[in-house]
């Protein structure tokens, strides 16, 4: 049977800069967070690869542009360093918007639209060692680097995002302790996340003024991108059971889209943090009204995979953190072994009727979705191409379910894919390979095609598949 996608319907990819770019001490570039890990500790990367590499965009983006146009893809998303943008003083830094002018200026040249996110998980050093997100000042100098930034590109670049996946940080930092500093601290993890969502609703407010002013490209749009994660249960569930639903939903889905569709926080959301848990989210007067305006254009919906969860065994756990539920392990799950990640293609479909259900009047487009393989080589054919029908495999059962939420009143303009070039990827660096295009680290950063590249490469020629 034959799937067909409306007319109008977009391909594209998705990347970042600190996770391609490369050439972390060229043209002024400052260090970053994973810098300083790097340094710190070599050993909690895979292969001891740390964050200096990425697949050397830098000096590919050219080659990188044609090759995306070569299949069909309209538009691409990256972002723009601001380690590279901004010197320690918060003013432009002359090389690094140099090096932004000529891949800006390539992607329009080559006819595809470039999305620009300000913020991919890469704090420059010094501002965290003051504190990152956890200060208050970080937060505005983070509004005046996508301030100067739309002021500088504004007339170039016609789609901004604010972040990617805002919640990871706090969860990865904080809640979980699994990146550097290792803290299970949910105090700071909450006001982290409330942080990031002021720095958010500041850069929403700064867009809308240069938009008034006439200093953005007709049409231009704001957004912002996050990773949505369905949550499930077990049948004939609990109260108990559901509450862990409503709460996992709630901190992770929630609080995010009803920022950008409402200009509100969830007040369930923050009743319990408050009063059942006593955790102090720091608020200062006025930000009722920045949250109200970080209502933005359209939204990019990041999805991997769902959350299965039930009730917890407690209400805090050994560290005084509170337990929001545990995980419940669905009998009838399929793996992807590699990433650790339940393939679950209908829950692209869940979320996309849930935003269309409590926010019908936010489109969307699916800005991240993808399979990362350890161990690619295994598949590779006497030609050196790697014959990856898993990747095909996935991103069609994904488009399937896509196209019947469209069918179904979903207002999904487009689909963008995680990793279209193989990059790094945090501390896993090279570990579990993305791309339709493989990135040959034994031979300089050579790009070649896999065979899912011919493949997606007519889907997006004719918005169809079988």
């Amino acid at each position: 049977m034959t799937i067909k996608l409306p007319e109008d319907f977009f391909f594209g990819a998705a990347m970042s800069g600190p996770q391609t770019e490369g050439s972390y001490n060229v043209g002024g570039r400052l260090r970053s967070y994973w810098d300083m890990w790097s340094d710190k500790e070599i050993s909690a990367f895979h292969n001891r690869v740390g964050s200096y590499v990425g697949n050397d965009m830098y000096h590919h983006y050219e080659e990188d542009i044609k090759l995306l146009k070569s299949m069909n893809f309209k538009s691409f998303r990256t972002s723009m360093q601001w380690t590279r943008l901004l010197d320690k003083n918060g003013k432009l830094n002359q090389e690094g918007a140099a090096w932004y002018h000529k891949l800006i200026d390539c992607a329009n040249e080559n006819g595809i639209d470039i999305y620009m996110n300000m913020y991919h998980f890469d704090m420059p050093e010094y501002l965290y060692e003051r504190g990152g997100w956890e200060n208050r000042e970080v937060v505005d100098a983070y509004a005046n680097f996508v301030r100067i930034a739309m002021e500088e590109f504004g007339q170039k670049v016609k789609y901004w995002f604010t972040f990617n996946e805002p919640i990871v940080e706090p969860e990865q930092q904080y809640l979980h302790g699994v990146w550097y500093p290792y803290e299970k601290n949910f105090k700071k993890s909450i006001n982290v996340q409330y942080h990031i969502t002021i720095a958010h609703c500041l850069a929403v407010n700064n867009f809308r003024k240069l938009e008034k002013a006439g200093k953005l490209c007709k049409g231009a749009k704001i957004g912002m991108i996050n990773c949505f994660s369905p949550p499930y249960t077990k049948e004939n569930p609990s109260s108990a059971d559901l509450e862990a639903v409503k709460m996992t939903d709630g901190l992770h889905n929630r609080w995010w889209l009803e920022v950008v569709a409402h200009g509100r926080l969830p007040q369930d959301v923050l009743d319990k943090v408050q009063n059942d848990w006593n955790i102090e989210i720091v608020m200062q007067p006025g930000d009722q009204a920045i949250i109200a305006a970080g209502k933005v254009d359209w939204l990019g919906y990041n999805y991997y995979q769902p959350t299965r969860v039930q009730a917890p065994d407690s209400e805090f756990d050994e560290n005084g953190m509170p337990c929001i539920a545990k995980p419940y392990i669905w009998p009838d799950r399929k793996m992807n072994v590699y990433r650790g990640w339940e393939i679950y293609p209908k829950g692209i479909y869940d979320f996309g009727m849930k935003i269309k259900e409590e926010c019908p009047d936010l489109p969307f487009f699916i800005s991240e979705n993808g399979m990362g393989v350890e161990g690619e080589e295994g598949y590779m054919d006497e030609n050196g191409t790697i014959q990856d029908d898993y990747r095909i495999e996935f991103v069609r059962d994904h488009l399937e379910w896509i196209a019947k939420s469209i069918d179904d009143g979903a207002n999904c303009l487009g689909y963008h894919y995680w990793g279209a070039i193989d990059n790094w990827s945090w501390a896993n660096a090279f570990k579990n390979r993305y791309g339709f295009i493989r990135v040959c680290l034994d031979k300089n950063y050579d790009r070649k095609e896999k065979k899912s590249a011919s493949w997606i490469r007519e889907v997006a020629k004719t918005n169809s598949f079988e």
